[in-house]
């Protein structure tokens, strides 16, 4: 294995602590970044369902001042939405590089894009349990707990599994600007000094992910089918 490794890795085994490292800041840069996203994407995704027209708590003004900041966030490239929030960045975490300074712009690159997937997540549910839950006299938010989410909860792990897998790539664009993880090792060894078997374990690495994080998913949502 050894062996192996020394003849087709011979970059990455002579740099195997700033690897490991690499993998590790990829692992922080998605776990808690993800988490964020997942808390606000939910609430912004519930909003925009039930505040839209003919929802339980229908707002047209919270409707639309939402659906256009969500749309002006996700049409800006995330690597000038990294360039932009540098000073927010700053003000927030201290700082603008490694993995602290990566959660900022992830956080606001992954946000939007959840919220929307659970909209339509959402939208799946089927329009006669809404109708038998106002006619029982629930109010909006035992709607939302009992109906909107209980019975979306496949809906909302695939959305979640989409979304991080999205996040993956996202930490590894930051990368670019000196945010550490994968996506900067890649760079800085694999590309600038033309090292190519370390642009392939980077990669190789990064679909193990995505492949642990879509299996992973499939099951859940396969479970909580009913």
């Amino acid at each position: 294995m050894q062996e192996l490794l020394n003849t087709y890795f011979p970059n990455v085994i002579t740099k195997l602590p700033d690897f490991y490292e690499s993998i590790e800041e990829t692992v922080q840069m998605v776990v808690r970044s993800g988490w964020i996203s997942f808390v606000i994407g939910l609430v912004l995704g519930i909003l925009l369902t039930v505040t839209k027209r003919g929802g339980v708590i229908q707002n047209q003004i919270v409707f639309q001042i939402l659906d256009k900041v969500i749309n002006f966030f996700r049409s800006i490239p995330f690597i000038i939405l990294l360039a932009g929030l540098i000073p927010l960045t700053r003000l927030i975490a201290g700082t603008a590089i490694g993995v602290e300074g990566a959660i900022v712009p992830l956080v606001f690159g992954t946000v939007p894009f959840f919220a929307r997937q659970i909209e339509s997540a959402l939208a799946e549910l089927n329009p006669g349990l809404l109708e038998a839950a106002q006619s029982m006299g629930d109010g909006p938010i035992k709607i939302i707990i009992s109906v909107y989410l209980k019975e979306s909860i496949p809906g909302i792990v695939r959305a979640t599994t989409i979304t991080a897998i999205s996040l993956i790539g996202l930490t590894a664009m930051a990368g670019a600007v000196g945010a550490g993880g994968l996506g900067d090792f890649a760079i800085r060894f694999g590309y600038q000094r033309n090292q190519v078997d370390v642009t392939y374990a980077s990669v190789l690495v990064l679909v193990l992910l995505v492949s642990a994080i879509q299996i992973a998913g499939n099951i859940i949502a396969k479970k909580s089918t009913h």
